[in-house]
């Protein structure tokens, strides 16, 4: 069984890519799973409180989740044309120190949505360095970038669109197909 740590990269109850990574979970294809993750309650990055103190509890699972799965798929929000600022903080949190190790040869996948009209472009794009310099295995195959969230997704966070579904669904054959 091929096992993917998924993260939504936003904090919002009613995100659109926390209901994108929901999505994912069911159409992941057979002999895989995507477990999910929180970035919630990390704070933000202190070297000084991880010299004093170590890595907070929400980090240590969160590294705990990565070294238990294959992969990991990053489902990113856009925020002034580029990431977010908590979902780099929480990548920054499980990369200090020990935590370097466990991206190092990491299959990534990096999918988002967003209400505007260019998806996450900019925002997969400048993942892309951050991933480099963590030496992960970025997939780079396929690509995913859903955007007017608002049309594609109902009220309850369903993803409705059949072309969307099917694009999903598409994307995560390949990206399983890579990891294995």
């Amino acid at each position: 069984m091929t096992t993917i740590l998924g993260l939504s990269g936003s904090l919002r109850a009613k995100s659109y890519n926390a209901a994108l990574l929901r999505a994912a979970i069911e159409l992941c294809p057979e002999g895989a799973t995507i477990r999910p993750g929180t970035i919630t309650g990390v704070p933000l990055y202190n070297a000084d409180e991880e010299a004093a103190d170590g890595a907070p509890p929400a980090v240590v699972t969160l590294r705990e989740q990565l070294a238990a799965a294959d992969a990991l798929l990053m489902v990113t929000p856009e925020y002034n044309n580029g990431v977010p600022g908590v979902f780099k903080n929480a990548i920054d949190w499980m990369s200090s120190g020990e935590g370097a190790a466990l991206f190092r040869g990491k299959p990534v996948g990096v999918i988002g949505t967003s209400p505007g009209g260019f998806g996450t472009m900019l925002s997969q794009a400048h993942w892309l360095q951050v991933l480099r310099a963590l030496a992960t295995r970025p997939y780079q195959e396929g690509r995913l970038m859903v955007s007017k969230a608002g049309a594609v997704f109902d009220e309850n966070g369903a993803l409705t669109d059949a072309k969307v579904r099917d694009q999903l669904r598409g994307y995560l054959d390949g990206f399983v197909q890579a990891i294995r």
